[in-house]
């Protein structure tokens, strides 16, 4: 199979692309500065000639949707929109990523695939219709939701708290946001693993097992800096202003995964073991 992935200098998209190669896949990465997602003539053309779409270009800046949201539907929906038209017109087809932000974040018990959407930011607004737009441009679909993304290739949460944490010798991190860290390898691979398996179209959730709060990851991660998990204090949301609402519940279920004989990324703890390390190594 010959693969495009867009969106290729990201967090994910280097480590999907990195995966492929390793598999001795061909693919062509593509980035922002090669093919503007929201053109049609540009996705055409990069499209011609691959089997398999992944489309890990988005508009991910959660807070600034708020006041910039046609900018981040042209990524998050349009773009998806178009990628999915022209993979369907060359018999390709297309893994869109999603997120945990196209549901309400109220809940109580694991989100299924099938449940109803209710996204309460413009960012889950644009994701949900970047979803529909996939399902309505192309039926060889794979929409694939994720969460609280971390990986050595770009900004992310651990990090963050490694460099605060020995900034400041301390620092309050939110307790009643509940989820599943995700690192972008586990991510990477299972999206190539749907594809090689003939996974059937659909929506299927990416995330690693078990829960846990941004509290109680931050201390695992300053363990994994060799510094003490007391100097994470535990605090409540609103002692943090944004613009967007974060989901309080972002944990979601993996049935999907399982009905189709594909193996879900193992216990967020356990992966972050694994990941930590090579994370934290890359500033």
């Amino acid at each position: 199979m010959r693969w495009l992935v867009t969106g290729a200098a990201g967090m994910l998209g280097q480590d999907v692309v990195s995966r492929l190669r390793q598999a001795g896949a061909e693919v062509t990465a593509t980035d922002r500065d090669h093919v503007d997602i929201t053109d049609l003539a540009s996705v055409r053309a990069a499209v011609q000639g691959h089997d398999v779409v992944v489309n890990c270009a988005a508009w991910t800046a959660v807070d600034d949707a708020e006041t910039h949201e046609a900018s981040a539907f042209a990524l998050n929906a349009t773009g998806p929109a178009l990628l999915a038209r022209a993979a369907a017109e060359r018999g390709a087809r297309i893994v869109q990523i999603s997120t945990d932000y196209v549901f309400d974040g109220a809940g109580v018990a694991p989100y299924a695939e099938m449940a109803p959407i209710d996204p309460r930011s413009a960012y889950g607004r644009t994701k949900a219709a970047g979803e529909w737009a996939v399902r309505a441009e192309n039926p060889d679909h794979l929409i694939v939701r994720t969460a609280w993304l971390y990986g050595a290739h770009g900004k992310c949460f651990p990090k963050t708290i490694a460099r605060v944490a020995a900034e400041r010798g301390g620092l309050d991190v939110v307790a009643d946001q509940v989820g599943q860290p995700t690192w972008t390898v586990d991510l990477a691979d299972l999206l190539v693993r749907l594809v090689e398996g003939g996974a059937p179209s659909g929506i299927y959730h990416g995330t690693s097992a078990g829960q846990t709060s941004w509290h109680e990851f931050a201390q695992e991660i300053v363990v994994a800096a060799g510094l003490d998990p007391a100097i994470v204090r535990p605090t409540t949301s609103g002692a943090f202003a944004s613009a967007a609402p974060r989901p309080a519940y972002s944990v979601l279920d993996h049935r999907s995964l399982h009905a189709v004989g594909v193996a879900p990324i193992g216990d967020w703890a356990d992966r972050w073991h694994a990941a930590a390390q090579g994370v934290l190594a890359v500033s």
